[in-house]
């Protein structure tokens, strides 16, 4: 009796539950689909040194997956508690019936999983088809041959999924227990006679708080800018605190602001129902102030980490290109301290030879005496990015020609009285190109020296993990006579079989980096890479980065529509008796429709501005900072994160706008 029920009502409340059902079934899909990559046939292409990185990914997704099951299982609960709240006088007329509260719970519990397997089922189904072009992807991401593409079914991260809403549904279960067993049951029967009681703020405060909320985003744009590229400085961590404070004092003194401001002009205020939709846009901001507030702080996340991640993934795959000239690469440092004044001359005392299966070229950088803010500091748009070089490092041209035979390419001549400048760093080599193209001579060691280049080189004189080259200048070998070598560097080619020649080279620089065997030398220390290792664990970490930055991003922007939409669908229930009078005073239904449109729109268009306006402040800052890193453009970020909004936020407004709709005709017809 209890299951036909518990049937009856899930197929009568199909509407009330599209929304939890939609919920439901995209937090599924999600989840299924992002712990389901690992499973793709295409991966065992992978390299041993690959493998190890997709390993360490698909951990690091099973962590974030154990906090977004958290985010789920909390906006699950609330939207179970909607779906409560509305049916409180469903219950109290059971219970009036004599329905104990405890079979009332055994319908609920009938209900959950009933709705529960049809949106597992639902989810799971659109899960497995989004999960293979999320593999796809991941397969580009990793540059592996896409005729090794399967379509696949992860057993795996289906009983992961199951087990994990499985232990929500439960969780919500317990929670609806709980609820019932609170309610009494003049409550129940009174539920939608009870009204807000709305107290309008004075003008006055409305307008002091949200100026000081306007007041807090400028001093956090201002200490921003000031702060330059200090990742650690105080200032940034001043600036977040003020920018989720001003999101709470806007919200705050929004409803109130508003519409003072509308009764005030008289031709808006009363024309149609705008009287009629101010006063619900006031009620429900006034009332959900925090969690719009929250909603604004979870999109302003979502932008920034979608676009961000993008981003950051776009500047690593440019700086790789840069990054990688030789097959494999080690460098020394060296100050006053160093035993040896050379890598070369380190490799000997180390009893390090090369096979005849490598070619190698040695190369010195100078530091010359005159410190880089001399020669660059006026073009820079912040002297702190100069301030800190002492020297100039400087690669003599027959140093720098060698570098050249030994990668295939042209040499370079150049004249006694000329230098070249290169740098692959974002904001250093923002600074050599205005530089280059002002056409000034610099001094170097008392005499004045053109820059030959017309255009700064962007490359590194070695292949390394992370962009190095900040600012060389490649000189005349009599230039650098009687200067400090700062860095030695050894750059090697493969021959021959270079898979083979690889696996050799690798073990032996990371004993020589990390001084294993008989490779200890004191007060030396070496580092080398190789352009394999640089490549895969470079790739290894943005994709790492994107996946989970796009995992969290679309479940914050889910959870944040959703909360927004069933806090509209819970206004539809309790207004319901409002458009019926509206109705009977004349009202027609295009009026009535426009009205819940402009009402739903402003609701979910207020913390998506606020959102963007922090969101712009945050990405011009990281964006700035990873250019530093190398040159990335924002916009492709920027429109992929403009379409998942569309898409996911778009796609709640309309089922939301929908939705209230069919509340208000279902109680205009009752």
């Amino acid at each position: 009796m209890y299951y036909k029920i518990a049937l009856s009502n899930v197929k009568k409340s199909f509407k009330d539950y599209a929304i939890y059902f939609l919920t439901l079934s995209f937090a599924v899909c999600i989840f299924y689909s992002f712990n389901s990559i690992e499973a793709q046939k295409a991966f065992i292409e992978l390299g041993k040194s690959q493998n190890k990185i997709m390993q360490s990914m698909m951990s690091i997704i099973d962590i974030v997956s154990v906090f977004v099951s958290i985010i789920l299982g909390c906006l699950i609960i609330y939207a179970n508690n909607f779906l409560i709240k509305k049916r409180k006088k469903e219950f109290g007329i059971y219970f009036t019936l004599g329905m104990p509260k405890k079979k009332i719970s055994i319908i609920l519990f009938m209900e959950t999983f009933l709705v529960g397997i049809l949106s597992l089922v639902a989810g799971l189904a659109i899960g497995i088809f989004i999960s293979q072009g999320l593999s796809a992807f991941t397969i580009k991401m990793f540059q592996i041959d896409m005729s090794a593409y399967k379509f696949v079914f992860s057993i795996k991260a289906l009983i992961k999924t199951s087990l994990y809403f499985a232990i929500i549904f439960i969780l919500v279960i317990i929670f609806n227990s709980f609820m019932i067993s609170k309610y009494k049951l003049i409550d129940m029967i009174n539920a939608s006679r009870k009204n807000e009681e709305m107290k309008i703020k004075k003008n006055a405060v409305s307008f002091i708080i949200f100026i000081l909320g306007i007041a807090f985003i400028a001093t956090e744009c201002y200490l921003v800018k000031i702060t330059g590229r200090d990742m650690q400085s105080k200032n940034l961590k001043i600036a977040a605190a003020l920018a989720i404070i001003s999101i709470f004092l806007i919200f705050y003194g929004l409803s109130g602001l508003c519409i003072n401001l509308i009764k005030k002009n008289r031709k808006v205020y009363f024309k149609n129902l705008n009287i009629f939709v101010a006063r619900q846009i006031y009620s429900k901001i006034n009332t959900n102030f925090i969690s719009m507030s929250i909603i604004c702080i979870m999109l302003s996340l979502t932008v920034i980490v979608l676009s961000t991640g993008l981003s950051f993934k776009q500047i690593l795959e440019n700086s790789l290109r840069e990054n990688t000239s030789f097959d494999a690469s080690a460098r020394m440092y060296i100050d006053n301290k160093t035993p040896v004044k050379s890598i070369e001359d380190a490799f000997k005392k180390m009893n390090v030879t090369f096979k005849d299966n490598v070619e190698c070229r040695y190369l010195n950088v100078y530091g010359l005496n005159t410190p880089v803010e001399d020669i660059i500091g006026k073009y820079a748009d912040d002297k702190k990015d100069v301030s800190d070089y002492k020297y100039t490092p400087a690669i003599r041209i027959s140093d720098y020609n060698n570098m050249q035979k030994l990668r295939g390419e042209k040499t370079i001549d150049l004249k006694d009285n000329q230098v070249i400048v290169t740098s692959n760093h974002g904001t250093m080599s923002s600074a050599a190109d205005k530089m280059v193209n002002s056409g000034d001579s610099i001094i170097l060691r008392n005499e004045k020296f053109t820059i030959a280049n017309k255009e700064v080189m962007h490359e590194l004189y070695y292949t390394a993990l992370v962009n190095y080259n900040y600012f060389t200048l490649i000189v005349p070998d009599k230039l650098a006579d009687g200067c400090d070598v700062i860095e030695s560097v050894v750059n090697m080619e493969y021959k021959g079989d270079k898979e083979k020649t690889e696996e050799e080279y690798v073990k032996l620089l990371r004993d020589i980096t990390l001084s294993r065997n008989s490779y200890k030398l004191d007060g030396v220390y070496i580092s080398g890479d190789t352009r394999e290792r640089v490549i895969e664990s470079n790739k290894g970490f943005y994709t790492t980065l994107l996946f989970v930055g796009v995992y969290l991003g679309i479940i914050f922007l889910l959870a944040s529509a959703a909360v927004l939409a069933l806090q509209q669908l819970s206004e539809a229930s309790d207004s319901s008796e409002r458009y019926v009078s509206l109705k009977r005073i004349g009202a027609s239904k295009s009026m009535i429709n426009k009205s819940i449109f402009i009402q739903i729109l402003i609701y979910f268009i207020f913390p998506l501005i606020l959102s963007i306006v922090h969101s712009v402040i945050a990405i011009l800052y990281i964006s700035d900072y990873l250019n530093s890193f190398g040159k990335g453009y924002i916009l492709p970020s920027a429109l992929f994160t403009a379409g998942v909004i569309i898409l996911i936020y778009g796609g709640y407004f309309y089922v939301t706008y929908n939705g209230y709709k069919a509340v208000v005709k279902g109680y205009n017809h009752n």
